[in-house]
This record gives C-alpha cells, structure tokens and sequence, in this order.
C-alpha cells in the first residue's frame, strides 16, 4: 500500500539528516521508501511503499527518537482532511484559562495541580472541573477579560492552520473542556466557524463558582467530532482531531488523524502523530500542503 511518511523539523538540514537514518530503518519494516518532495522549511513528505502504517511508524519513530523531528505516517489516501476539530487550552493557545483565572483568585497553585493531573487522566474531569471552579467563586467578571487580554495567546501556527483548511473547504471548530467566555474569543481570533465548551454560572459581578450542566468533557468532545462529521456527511477517516489532555483521547482516537500537541504521555502514546518540536503548521504538512499553499496574515 501506499502511505505518507511527513516529516517536520526545525530546518533544512535537520530533514536531510533525517531522511539518511530513515533508509535502513524502513527497510527493516519491509518499507520501500519513493523520492522525498519538499514541502516547506523543514518539512519532507515520503511515499512509501509498505505493507503496514504502524510498522512504518513504529520504524520511523526508533529512528528518529533522538532528533528534534516530528513525523506522521498514514494511508496517502484521504490525507486532506475536510473537518479540523481541536481542543483549545495548551493546543491553539499557550496557556490553560482556568489556571489564569485561578491566579487572580489568588489560588493558582492548587488549581494548577488539579488541572495537571485531570489532562494526565488521573482525575475524573468533570469533577475536578467543578472542584477548581468552586475556587473561582466570587471572582469579578471583569478578571475574564483581564485574563483574556494579559495571558490568552495563540499559539505558532494557530491561526494559519485553521485559515489554510478553511480556504481549502474544510471546517474547523475549537471544541474546549473550557469556557465559552474565552472559546469564543479564540474562535474569532483564530478563524474557526464555531466553537463548543462550558458555561460558567455568574451572579452579580462576580461567578458564582459553578458551572453549567452537562459538563463537556471527553464523551461530549468525542460527540462534537461525530456531530460535526455527520453535518457535512463525511466519514471519520476524513477528520482531523487535535489536543493535549486526557479529556481530548477518545476524539483523537476516532479521528481519521489524530494528532497529539505537547501533549501528556497517555495522550502521545495513543495520537497517529505526535507535535512536540514544530508548531501547528506541522498538521498542514501532514496533510501534504506545501508552504506556499499556506494562508497567512
């Protein structure tokens, strides 16, 4: 069969350092790898002729663990996806909202630590969502937007990558165990056509430290993406699905591609490909567009 072997990595050079251990590796795999194409700075795409993509993976990944390239390997078919649906917090932008807000309340440290054991999935999400809003409670609304304009960034590539999919007939939509408050926002900034996430209950001038029911978590993200799916009456192989936290895996492993961003080991260890060096414009090369196709502010 034919599959796609993309690799992204800080430069030029680095690629083609790539490419001479990549030759012995994917032989050991049965793998008869084509002429590489260029599609960017960096970024190598490699047809391969091969009888299994997770023998290729696997190969590929052994030999580049010690370098600074990310890669995917998939079915060359149906690489462009027409439905992008991605998590939000530490994925498009930089930071985690909750824990900035939580910084304001003054309660930082130990909303930190939940949020870091529910994305590892050590925590029941919901729960440990109404937990840390419940710190929140009180807190002035107008430390959302403060928040929001001091600490919320997106990250390298956020907006290119939703811009150039949509561009090429795809939808994007930013689907967040967060809060629509900030979601919203991000959406707009970045391009999506819509967004789904939490609602946090106000009361007076402040929150009132609980949080809209049912709680969109794992279930409802995995929901979003066949929704989603089933609105444009694609298949799920033609669907791309990104994300760092516990609460992202099931979309990610029902997704034609899923794609781990920084993400936590358990994540990682179940994504199609993994992003931990190159930014998002890593998820359009994996797609086999060429940087020039890329659509830019």
């Amino acid at each position: 069969m034919q599959i796609a072997l993309t690799l992204v990595g800080p430069d030029s050079d680095a690629a083609s350092q790539a490419l001479a251990l990549l030759g012995p590796a994917l032989a050991g795999a049965q793998a008869r790898v084509k002429e590489p194409r260029t599609l960017g700075p960096g970024a190598v795409d490699l047809l391969v002729e091969g009888e299994d993509v997770a023998a290729v993976r696997a190969a590929a990944e052994a030999a580049l663990a010690q370098t600074r390239i990310d890669l995917c390997a998939q079915p060359w078919s149906e690489r462009r996806k027409r439905l992008l649906v991605a998590d939000m917090d530490s994925t498009i932008i930089g930071c985690e909202c909750i824990d900035e807000l939580a910084d304001f309340a003054g309660v930082k440290d130990k909303v930190s630590e939940i949020t870091e054991r529910a994305m590892r999935g050590e925590l029941d999400f919901e729960g440990a969502l109404r937990e840390r809003v419940a710190m929140l409670k009180g807190l002035p609304l107008g430390d959302l937007q403060r928040a929001y304009d001091e600490r919320v960034r997106l990250n390298a590539g956020a907006r290119t990558l939703v811009r150039t999919m949509s561009a090429n007939g795809g939808r994007a939509v930013l689907v967040s165990g967060g809060f629509t408050f900030f979601t919203s926002r991000v959406a707009q900034a970045a391009g999506f056509a819509d967004n789904r996430a939490n609602t946090l209950i106000e009361t007076g001038e402040g929150l009132a430290g609980t949080v809209g029911e049912p709680i969109l978590g794992r279930e409802a993200k995995l929901a979003a993406l066949k929704e989603e799916a089933a609105g444009l009456g694609i298949a799920l192989s033609q669907t791309l699905a990104v994300g760092d936290g516990a609460n992202d895996l099931a979309m990610i492993e029902a997704a034609g591609l899923g794609v781990a961003y920084r993400a936590k080991p358990i994540v990682a260890s179940q994504a199609d490909a993994k992003v931990d060096h190159a930014d998002l414009t890593a998820l359009l090369y994996f797609q086999g567009y060429r940087a020039e196709e890329f659509v830019t502010d």
